[in-house]
Order: structure tokens, then sequence, then C-alpha cells
């Protein structure tokens, strides 16, 4: 069913097309028709509850953030039974984005590229959704993450002002947080990786838990690139350490084109973006085996690449204690869900 819904949609422009499917499942939902469909397309899920950074989540698989970027589609996901959705990323002011087109397919390699640059709603968007959302749900087991970021207009000097700004506006209303600070979309915002800027951000987050009173703070990652070199990394954990972060997720999308199956000059013309789905699969991997082998205690959202439970469990045996899809997600359907939560390890 999803193979001729595909290729459909593959007609499309790929941000279109990302739009015509989220209503489409908005509309089933209303109508009371969602409950067929799933039982079409994805079936039955095992129960494997986890206990994670002191969250328990009622499976190992999530959707990454970049798919409900403004808390949109949290009761469909909820319903199609992913174990947690990271929203975002979100910034505190509202955002259009880079130009459009600025989502592609590089359906050879299953691949997406993307520049989407933070488009978002703004913070005070996501907190009346998120509230409706629990207001309406108040018993759900659903896991829902805060992806934050800054705003572009916003300089680096003064980046972790608006990450503060998103962990405070959020915190009542997310379960985890993720401060990314890897896409390479938004102008300059990879430097925020060094160990001096992430420093400082990390402290302006842990002032706003003091200012709050939160004995006990959210669970805190962050997101980081797999362009990363292993001593950059390390400079990374050194920090996770320092401020007492949950970890990392691991990781962003890449700004390699190397030994893609897409014709070069086709790359080429698609111009500047981040490259997710299989292509980086194997770095992202060998990102999670690296933090494993240096720290044991660390949590670890492994995502990149992540298409059957076989890549699932690759991710998972590396040392990743929870995965993400996304491109995965367009490629192989919702199918995808019941495939890996039912045959993870």
């Amino acid at each position: 069913m999803y193979a001729i819904l595909k290729k459909i949609l593959f007609q499309m422009d790929a941000e279109k097309a990302h739009h015509f499917v989220t209503k489409m499942l908005l509309w089933l939902n209303k109508f009371g028709l969602f409950g067929i469909v799933k039982q079409l397309l994805i079936g039955q899920l095992k129960n494997q509850k986890q206990q994670v950074a002191g969250l328990t989540f009622r499976n190992k698989l999530g959707l990454a953030a970049g798919f409900d970027k403004n808390a949109e589609y949290l009761e469909v996901m909820d319903k199609l039974g992913f174990g947690f959705v990271e929203i975002g990323t979100i910034t505190p002011k509202p955002q259009s984005g880079n130009d459009k087109p600025r989502l592609f397919r590089l359906k050879r390699d299953h691949a997406l590229l993307n520049r989407m640059g933070f488009n978002n709603e703004g913070m005070d968007t996501a907190v009346k959704r998120l509230s409706g959302f629990r207001a309406k749900f108040p018993k759900t087991d659903l896991i829902v993450g805060g992806n934050i970021g800054k705003n572009k207009v916003t300089p680096n000097e003064n980046a972790h002002e608006d990450y503060a700004k998103c962990y405070e506006c959020l915190y009542t209303y997310v379960d985890y947080f993720v401060v990314n600070v890897s896409s390479p979309n938004t102008p300059n915002l990879r430097e925020l990786q060094d160990k001096d800027a992430l420093k400082t951000i990390f402290e302006a987050i842990r002032k706003v838990d003091e200012k709050m009173k939160n004995k006990v703070p959210k669970p805190l990652f962050v997101k980081i690139s797999p362009d990363n070199s292993f001593s950059q990394i390390d400079d990374i954990l050194d920090l996770v350490e320092a401020y007492g972060l949950a970890g990392i997720v691991a990781t962003n999308t890449t700004i390699s084109r190397d030994n893609l199956l897409t014709n070069s000059l086709e790359v080429e013309t698609l111009g500047a973006g981040g490259l997710s789905g299989k292509p980086v699969k194997k770095r992202s991997t060998e990102v999670v085996r690296y933090i494993r082998s240096k720290n044991n205690s660390i949590i670890i959202i492994g995502v990149g690449g992540i298409e059957t439970a076989t890549d699932a469990n690759e991710k998972l045996n590396a040392g990743a204690n929870l995965i993400q899809v996304y491109s995965g997600f367009i490629y192989a359907g919702p199918k995808i869900i019941s495939e890996i939560v039912n045959g993870v390890k």
C-alpha cells in the first residue's frame, strides 16, 4: 500500500509531499480512520518498556527532530506507536528558514538533502500546542523531547541566551531537551560545538535550573555532527560530564558528499545542505561506538541511516540506548515502526 503511495509522493516536491502526508494523517485521525490504516500499514507492536535517563520509554524507537518542527503531530505519532518524538528545532522567535526549494531526495542513496534553516513557529506557539496535547492526553506514555536552537539573527556570542530562553519556556511541557549546535543550515551554528561556546550554553541552561529551583533537572542532551573529529568529541564528552548532561544524540546530518550513488553533477546542482539517511549511517555508527568506548554510562540516542531492524540493532550493538528515524521513515514508510520495534534486541 505504501509502495503505491510512495510512487505518487516521490513525484512531488519533497517539502510539499511532507506537508501532504502530515495533513492526511491529521485528516484520518479526525474522522476516526486512523486505527484501520495503522492496522493495515503497521500491525501490532510489542511492549518493550525501557528505563532511560529516568524516563520510561514504551519502546526504543523515536522520531527524530525535523519531522514535527512545531509540535503539530504528537497525537498521530503517539497513535502510530513511536516510543518518543523529538519536536523542533525550536527557536525563541518564529522564523521562515531558508529559501525554497530546500528539501531534496537522493533516491538512489535513500537519502535526503535539506537546508531548511530551523524554520519553525517559535517557542510560544510550541508551548500552546504542547499544553493542548498534555491537557487532551494527560495519561499518554509518549515521551516528548524538545530540540532547541538559536535564531538565525542571533549572533553566536549571544546564542546561549536563545538556548536558555527555549529551555525555560518549554520546560514544563517536554520530557527531555536536546541542544542542537550541529545543523549545517544555520550560518556559523557548528562553531557552537567548540568547547568554550558549548560551555557558555550549558552554563546558561544550568542557571535557568537554579532560578527555577529544579532539584531534578530535565535530561539534557547535545546533538553532534558526524563530521566532528574524535578529538572534538572528546572535548564535548568532557563538558557532558562537567555539566551533568544525560548524554549525546549522535548524529546530525553530514556535509560530506563522499561515496554517493547519485550522479555528482546532480548532487552539485542541488547545492548546500545536510545529508541524512544511508550516506551517514556508517559514520554515525562509528561515532556512537567511539562515544561508548570512552564513556560506559552516558546515554546515547543513535540516529543516522536507520531503515531496517538490522540497522537499528547495529546502532544498539554499537552502544546506543535509544534510536531515532527520519529519512528511513520517508523511504520505508510506516511499516518501519513495527519492523524495528518488534525486531530490535
